[in-house]
Parts: C-alpha cells; structure tokens; sequence
C-alpha cells in the first residue's frame, strides 16, 4: 500500500476540487521512500473531470521539503511547486502480461486503474518524486570537491589528476 493513499470513487466525484495534505507520518514515510532527509509538508489540489470512465486530473502540488546535497551531503531546504496533469483511465483488457507496448506522447500521463476507483494519493506522490532533482547542489559544493581533489586550478575536471599523473 502506498504511503500516501487516497482513493478516488468514479461514482462519489462532485464538482469541487480535491485537497490532499500529507499527515506528519505520511511526510515522514514519503521521505524515507525517496530517500530525503524529509518531507516537512505536502498539499495537492486537484479538479477532477470524469470523461465517461476516463478521468482527467489538473492542478497543484506544493511541498516542502530537505534533501542532500549530492555532492557535499548538506542539508538543504527546497520548495516545490509542482503543476499535476494527469488522466486516469481503465485498465487495458488482454495483453499478455510483461507484453511491450508503446505509449503515443499524449499516454505518457496516463494512470490506469481497476475496478471503480483510482489512487490519486499515489499519483501525487509520484509527481512530488519527479518534482525531487536527485542532483540538487548547495552552496558547498566547489569546496567539498575541492577538498576531494576533483576540482583543479583550473575549474572543475575530474580528469585533470589522471592528466597530471601521466607527465
């Protein structure tokens, strides 16, 4: 089960946009899932359009949270402000499982679901973990690779110290 389930009913959508907040331990399981220092707060809202059994989703995700820097291991604060465009849609009949397929570009944010109900808690949560740059660099950086020996004189070359064991 995800960390931050929130079922949809295709029966129970009103007209009025869905609020999601993140309760302190669902925060706190979100950060350990993508390895964050942590998740200090979570809110999506969100407009459903149900298009017969399809079910389009738009609106915002906003977050706060700490991660590492990737290079100095740092604690660094970062907001996220996340737009969410996303359609749910019924799952595909036959196929074989593990059978390929391939999406046109405008499948790419398609969720299926079963049955008559959809996870946007879950889809939430995946859009937060692609709104989470896993290369984020803080403000030590150029002296924590300094300090390692990969930035040069010169700038930053990780190959320069094999250049100068060569002459």
């Amino acid at each position: 089960m995800s960390e931050f389930t929130r079922m949809i009913d295709l029966r129970e959508i009103g007209n009025a946009p869905v609020t999601l907040t993140a309760s302190p331990e669902q925060c706190a399981a979100l950060a350990r899932r993508f390895d964050l220092v942590a998740v200090n707060q979570l809110e999506a809202v969100v407009a459903l359009e149900p298009e017969g059994r399809t079910v389009s989703a738009a609106g915002r995700l906003t977050a706060s949270i700490v991660q590492s820097c990737a290079v100095s291991g740092e604690d660094l604060a970062v907001a996220i402000d996340e737009s969410i465009a996303l359609r749910f849609v019924p799952a595909q009949e036959g196929g074989a499982p593990g059978e390929e397929i391939e999406l046109e570009a405008d499948q790419l944010d398609e969720i299926e679901y079963t049955g008559h109900a959809f996870d946007l808690g879950e889809a939430v949560a995946q859009t937060l973990a692609l709104a989470i740059d896993p290369f984020l660099e803080g403000p030590g950086a150029d002296e924590a690779r300094r300090k390692a020996g990969i930035v040069t004189e010169g700038g930053n070359n990780p190959f320069a110290a094999l250049l100068r064991k060569d002459s």
